[in-house]
């Protein structure tokens, strides 16, 4: 971990406390418990249906759960939610977006929703645009008319037009071309290094073991199991045959 983060370990970004939530009988997540500090680049994984998208869900406050509590930036999502939405940016799976405006109108109104000013704009998204090779005379066209991968991109800069304290990613890589992934993975790194948390899902192994700092691995509906891959540099190497041992592989 960094400096940073060492010096901030104390310092909890993300609280999770008994998280429960179910879809009618069926109860998707148990009681999931969980830390993340300030200045960690935190990986959160699990097999397809175990509840990681639920949980992120009912993170960013677009999902009710039945029980428990979440707290970002020491702001409860459900009796604070506002001053706890404006601390995270988010990036889904399926990248999301208004496809009737142009890319360049999109990020405009998501820096007004914001409240990022004009100067502050022009600063991040030039920055951000380079960061990810984003071209400006694409930004001029319909979003309708982009890849899957150019979506993906756009919603990564508009995740990060605010600075958030906390960068929350579902699945960032999907539709991304590799030189698209490899700076990702670097923004995401120096993100942490500069004392935001950053918070993602990935079936990526290989990007989870290299990049996190820690990782919780979810099965039945809880926590099964949490790593410190600072303080144990060759669970890195590992991480794949814990992950499959975790379901009884």
């Amino acid at each position: 971990m960094t400096q940073i983060a060492m010096q901030e370990r104390g310092e909890i970004a993300v609280s999770i406390k008994e998280l429960h939530k179910s879809y009618g009988k069926k109860q998707v997540l148990k009681g999931i418990d969980l830390d993340v500090y300030r200045g960690e680049l935190f990986g959160f994984i699990g097999r397809n249906g175990i509840g990681k998208s639920t949980t992120i869900d009912c993170m960013i406050g677009v999902k009710k759960f039945n029980s428990g509590s979440i707290t970002l930036n020491g702001h409860d999502i459900v009796s604070d939610s506002l001053e706890a939405k404006r601390s995270f940016g988010y990036v889904a799976s399926e990248p999301t977006c208004y496809e009737i405006m142009t890319g360049y109108d999109y990020l405009e109104f998501i820096a007004s929703v914001y409240g990022v000013g004009e100067k502050q704009f022009k600063a991040n998204f030039e920055y951000l645009i380079g960061r990810l090779s984003f071209q400006e005379s694409d930004l001029k066209l319909p979003i309708s008319g982009y890849s899957h991968g150019m979506k993906q991109k756009l919603c990564l800069v508009a995740s990060l037009l605010h600075n958030p304290d906390i960068w929350i990613l579902d699945e960032p890589t999907v539709g991304l071309d590799i030189m698209a992934v490899e700076e990702l993975k670097k923004m995401m790194r120096e993100y942490a290094d500069h004392g935001k948390t950053v918070f993602v899902t990935s079936h990526n192994i290989e990007l989870v073991s290299k990049l996190c700092d820690r990782v919780a691995i979810v099965n039945n509906g809880v926590v099964a199991a949490l790593y410190d891959l600072n303080k144990t540099p060759n669970l890195r190497l590992r991480l794949a045959r814990v992950f499959v041992e975790t379901y009884g592989g």
